[in-house]
């Protein structure tokens, strides 16, 4: 079986995100880039199956920026076997829209035909959690989402799934669609001798014109803002000293 992870190039995670003056989006100036945390989950998780025999081949895709070249290594460093970049940008602040990406990965999974698509359930610069369910739609595809555990045996993957009130436990059909969360792995680190291997595996690039998909953006983002910085906290006596005081904010009635 083999398994396609796309995986996005966005701001590392450790980094404290700065708005442009004008406010017309993040300043990206000399600020550091990683894979999503989400993706390397779901890079880990497939690297994991062919390590134990499910999977036979993985193969990583990215969709953005020329420079996603080293999102791509990252993932190939870490144990996968070849990479797809679609460089559909110019500019590292263009963003190229969940239901664009959906197309590209729909018609790059007609062309490797995977038995499962991992995927991370969100990109922690835009937070969408979009594409992994456009993609199923587009294709057809069973799919399971914020996967906390997963199972592949006998054609049909067994999810875990973290919801609101717990766990739920499904099973899909594959080919499917699987949105990974936080607590499926523990990514592991690239070794100095796998990222010096990473630099010779095969990496294929192609564009959004080679699948026929139209890019064109679809939103305007009219206003880019901080949050607003958080009062100060107010000590009270009591509980009716509290009580009355959330009151007088409208915070109870």
């Amino acid at each position: 079986m083999k398994v396609l992870v796309p995986v996005k190039r966005v701001i590392d995670y450790n980094v404290k995100v700065r708005v442009k003056a004008d406010g017309s989006g993040v300043d990206l100036a000399n600020v550091k880039m990683s894979m999503n945390p989400f993706d390397e989950i779901a890079v880990e998780e497939a690297i994991r199956m062919k390590e134990a025999g499910t999977a036979t081949e993985v193969v990583a895709v990215s969709i953005g920026v020329k420079q996603a070249q080293e999102t791509l290594r990252t993932a190939l460093a870490m144990g996968a076997d070849r990479a797809i970049l679609v460089t559909a940008a110019e500019d590292v602040h263009q963003d190229i829209e969940p239901l664009a990406v959906a197309k590209i990965l729909a018609a790059v999974a007609r062309e490797e035909e995977p038995g499962l698509v991992l995927c991370g359930k969100q990109a922690i610069d835009n937070d969408m959690n979009a594409t992994g369910q456009m993609l199923a739609a587009l294709l057809g595809w069973s799919q399971a989402t914020f996967a906390s555990e997963i199972a592949v045996s006998d054609g049909r993957a067994t999810v875990t799934r973290e919801v609101d009130g717990g766990l739920q436990t499904i099973r899909v059909t594959l080919p499917a669609i699987v949105s990974v969360d936080l607590r499926l792995n523990e990514p592991r680190y690239a070794s100095l001798p796998n990222i010096m291997k990473a630099k010779k595996k095969p990496l294929e690039e192609k564009t959004p014109a080679d699948y026929g998909v139209d890019i064109t953006p679809r939103l305007t983002v009219l206003k880019t803002v901080e949050p607003p910085t958080r009062q100060a906290g107010e000590m009270v006596g009591s509980v009716d000293e509290l009580v009355a005081k959330l009151k007088e904010t409208g915070a109870v009635s």
